[in-house]
C-alpha cells in the first residue's frame, strides 16, 4: 500500500500527460482539450485529497502545475507558422511566370496583388518551446525553418531553398527588472524582428528588420509610450573588390541600430546603419558603394477603417539615405549607392461593406534617385483592392483587382533600359474554409483565374525577367488552385 501511495503522484501525472497527447491527436477544438485536461486535474486531485496518506503532495501540486501551465501555454512545445501551395497555368496548360514581385518594379519591392498571381509552394514552420520558471521568469526558444520552390514535383530537393530562418532566446518576466524596465523582454540570436508589418494582400513587409543579434522590447517610459531598442547584423560577401580588370572579392557586416517607439497609435522608427569598407566595392559604373546609411519610418495604426466605418488600418512614410534607401529590407543591400535616396508610402484597411460583403484595399508607393547608378531614378506605384463576398458558411467568391505604374530609368545599370508603363491584374477566386466570416481566417482552398495584362514597352526593360519571354507577353489568362493557411 505504501508502494501505491508513493506512485500514485507519478502514475497520475503519467496518465494525464498521455491523455494531454492523445487529445491534441484528435480533431477537437482546443477549448475542448483544455477543459477535459482541467476536469481529469481536478479528478486526480480529489483522488488524492480521499486518500489518506502521508504521500508527497508538494511533489504531486508540482507536477499538476506543470501541466496546467502547459495546458494554459505558459509552457511546452508548440507549432506555429504559414504556408501556400498551388499550380499557376496559362490558357495552353503550362507553368507562367507570376509572382507579387513579377513586374520590372518588383526588384526594387513593387508588389502587386498576389491572388491568383503565385507558383510557389512556401512554408515558414516555427518551433516554440516556453517554460515558466520557479522565480516567475519566462522563457521562450524558437527555431523557424522556411523553404520556398515553384516545381510542382514532389520532390524537390535540387531546387528546395530550405533554410533555418530563426534561432533565437528571448527572456521575459524577469523579476530583477523593475521601473521602466518592469515589462520588458530581451533576446538574442537570429531573428525577424517581432514588429515588423506587412500588407498580405500584395505579399509584401511594409518594414522588414531582419538578423543576428540583441535587443530588447518593451521598455516603458509613459502611460502611452514603449520602445524597443536593437542591434541586428548581417553579412555582405563575395562582392567584386580591387581592379576592375582583376577584381578580387571582398566581404563585410552590415550592423543596424535600430530604435522603435511607440506612442498611443502612432509608431516611429529611427535606424542608423554601418557596413565597414562596404566602400570598396566595385560597382557597375564606376560609383561608390555606400558604408554607411539612415533610415526613418513614420506610421499610424488606426483602430478604425479609416474613421469612416469598424475596421482598421495602417499608413507608414518611410524614407532612407545610403545604405538605408532601401526601405523596406533595412541594412540588406549593399550595391546601394552613397548618395542614394528613396521615399516609400504604404497604407492598407479593412473592413465591412455590408453583412456578407468585406473590401481590403491597399497603396504602396515609392520614389528614389542615384540607387544603383548615378543618375537613375525610380517611380513606381501600385493600387490594389481585394473584395470578398461570403456566401455560406464555407464558401465566399474573393476578387482582386490590382493596377500598377512604373516610370523606371536605371541609366544602364545591369544593361537595363529605361522605360514607362503600366501593369494590371483581374481575379475572381471561388474560396472554400471551414469557417467563413474574417479577413484573417485560414486555411483556404482557392480555385481562380486571373487576365494580366502590361504595356508592351515593359518588355524590353530587362533581357533576364520574365516580361517579354515566350508566351508571357501581357494580354493573357492563368488558372489554377492554391491552398494558403497559418497554423
Amino acid at each position: 500500500m505504501v508502494f501505491y501511495f508513493r506512485t500514485l503522484p507519478i502514475a497520475a501525472a503519467v496518465a494525464l500527460a498521455t491523455a494531454s497527447f492523445s487529445l491534441q491527436a484528435n480533431e477537437t477544438s482546443v477549448e475542448a482539450r483544455l477543459a477535459e485536461l482541467e476536469r481529469q486535474l481536478e479528478a486526480t486531485r480529489a483522488e488524492l485529497a480521499a486518500q489518506n496518506t502521508s504521500s508527497p503532495v508538494a511533489d504531486t501540486e508540482t507536477r499538476i502545475s506543470a501541466l496546467e501551465r502547459r495546458a494554459s501555454g505558459q509552457e511546452g512545445l508548440s507549432l506555429s507558422g504559414y504556408a501556400r501551395s498551388g499550380l499557376l497555368l496559362s490558357d495552353e496548360g503550362k507553368s507562367i511566370g507570376g509572382g507579387p514581385y513579377v513586374t520590372p518594379a518588383g526588384p526594387l519591392g513593387g508588389a502587386v496583388g498576389r491572388l491568383g498571381n503565385e507558383p510557389d509552394t512556401y512554408v515558414n514552420a516555427m518551433f516554440n518551446l516556453r517554460r515558466l520558471h520557479d522565480n516567475g521568469a519566462t522563457s521562450l526558444f524558437r527555431v523557424a525553418i522556411a523553404d520556398s520552390v515553384t516545381t510542382s514535383n514532389d520532390w524537390t530537393s535540387e531546387e528546395s531553398q530550405l533554410n533555418v530562418r530563426q534561432v533565437y532566446v528571448e527572456l521575459d518576466n524577469l523579476p530583477s527588472f523593475t521601473g521602466a524596465f518592469e515589462d520588458a523582454s530581451i533576446w538574442a540570436g537570429k531573428r525577424i524582428d517581432r514588429d515588423t508589418f506587412d500588407i498580405h494582400w500584395l505579399d509584401t513587409d511594409v518594414v522588414f528588420l531582419a538578423g543576428t543579434g540583441a535587443g530588447i522590447y518593451d521598455m516603458n517610459f509613459g502611460d502611452n509610450w514603449r520602445s524597443n531598442f536593437a542591434l541586428y547584423g548581417r553579412s555582405f560577401s563575395d562582392f567584386p573588390v580591387g581592379e576592375r580588370d582583376d577584381p578580387g572579392t571582398g566581404d563585410t557586416d552590415s550592423l543596424t541600430l535600430s530604435s522603435n517607439n511607440y506612442v498611443g497609435n502612432w509608431q516611429f522608427m529611427v535606424n542608423a546603419i554601418s557596413a565597414a569598407d562596404n566602400d570598396d566595392r566595385l560597382i557597375e559604373n564606376g560609383d561608390t558603394a555606400a558604408n554607411s546609411g539612415a533610415h526613418g519610418m513614420v506610421a499610424y495604426h488606426g483602430d478604425s477603417f479609416f474613421g469612416l466605418s469598424e475596421g482598421n488600418f495602417k499608413v507608414a512614410l518611410l524614407h532612407g539615405q545610403g545604405l538605408g534607401a532601401e526601405v523596406k529590407r533595412i541594412g540588406a543591400n549593399g550595391d546601394l549607392l552613397d548618395d542614394a535616396q528613396a521615399t516609400r508610402l504604404a497604407l492598407y484597411g479593412t473592413t465591412y461593406l455590408s453583412p456578407n460583403w468585406r473590401l481590403a484595399p491597399s497603396i504602396l508607393a515609392e520614389v528614389s534617385d542615384d540607387r544603383f547608378a548615378e543618375g537613375d531614378n525610380y517611380r513606381w506605384a501600385t493600387v490594389n483592392a481585394r473584395l470578398a463576398n461570403e456566401i455560406t458558411s464555407n464558401f465566399e467568391m474573393q476578387y482582386e483587382l490590382s493596377y500598377q505604374f512604373m516610370d523606371l530609368d536605371p541609366a544602364g545599370y545591369k544593361g537595363r533600359n529605361a522605360v514607362s508603363g503600366n501593369f494590371g491584374k483581374a481575379t475572381i477566386a471561388p474560396t472554400f474554409k471551414p469557417d467563413v466570416g474574417g479577413f484573417w481566417k485560414r486555411p483556404e482552398i482557392r480555385l481562380f483565374a486571373s487576365y494580366t495584362d502590361w504595356s508592351e514597352e515593359l518588355n524590353r526593360y530587362d533581357s533576364n525577367d520574365a516580361f517579354g519571354t515566350d508566351t508571357f507577353t501581357g494580354g493573357q489568362w492563368s488558372f489554377g488552385v492554391q491552398a494558403e493557411t497559418w497554423f
